[in-house]
């Protein structure tokens, strides 16, 4: 019998808007300013929100609407507490999703560290599924490089890199040159504006504490 379609699991890079509070307003405001900082990364790009901590109820299809103005895509939603917003929120064609920590009944094996010794050129993409990463050449503006465990980058990293992309919060990035376009760890990242001067073409060390990036000197 000839196949027509899979259903088969897999892997994506999905960025989380936290909603903090009912002003939804003013949380537009914010990432409108993220988008502005890198339009080319944002375009296009699937987008989960967490409404864990509302107190009301959100016009889902005004909220897809509004970051859609933006130039990404809500995928899905999070934090739902209510039957009554999980309903709501599948009415507008949006995915429930679980946190990571409910969703994860058994952590996955963690298999061998993923190695590449040759360059990443921009445009592409390599992802260490439940794996550490270690690129032993130069990644490129452009390149993006993901792990769901830690990175290690030899060479200058001017690309993005992603780390804990599975939601390993202790999960590190250690760089000999840091001129990143994106930084993240679990999720919390930052663009190449908010990395401090002073750490800017030196050996670092990125890590999450408190939910907040943290860069450090390397040392050697």
């Amino acid at each position: 019998m000839t196949k027509n379609a899979e259903l088969k699991g897999s892997s994506f890079t999905l960025s989380v808007l936290h909603l903090l509070d009912d002003d939804l307003d003013g949380a537009m405001n914010v990432l409108l300013e993220k988008v502005n900082q890198a339009p080319a990364f944002f375009d296009g790009a699937p987008v989960v929100v967490d409404i864990t901590r509302l107190y009301r109820q959100p016009n889902f299809d005004a909220l897809k609407a509004t970051i859609a103005k933006m130039g990404m895509l809500v995928v899905g939603i999070t934090g739902c507490k209510l039957n009554s917003t999980r309903e709501a929120a599948k009415l507008a064609g949006l995915a429930i999703m679980a946190p990571a920590k409910q969703s994860r009944i058994n952590d996955p094996i963690q298999t061998p560290t993923k190695v590449v010794t040759t360059p990443i050129r921009s445009g592409q993409q390599v992802y260490a599924k439940n794996a550490d990463l270690v690129i032993l050449n130069h990644v490129s503006a452009g390149a993006e490089i993901i792990a769901d465990g830690s990175i290690h980058i030899y060479g200058v990293l001017r690309g993005r890199a992603i780390a804990g992309a599975s939601g390993q919060k202790e999960a590190h990035i250690f760089c000999q040159n840091l001129q990143s376009e994106l930084v993240s760890i679990a999720g919390t990242y930052w663009l190449s504006e908010a990395i401090p001067d002073e750490y800017a073409s030196r050996p670092v060390k990125v890590s999450l504490q408190n939910d907040s990036l943290n860069i450090e000197p390397l040392t050697l």
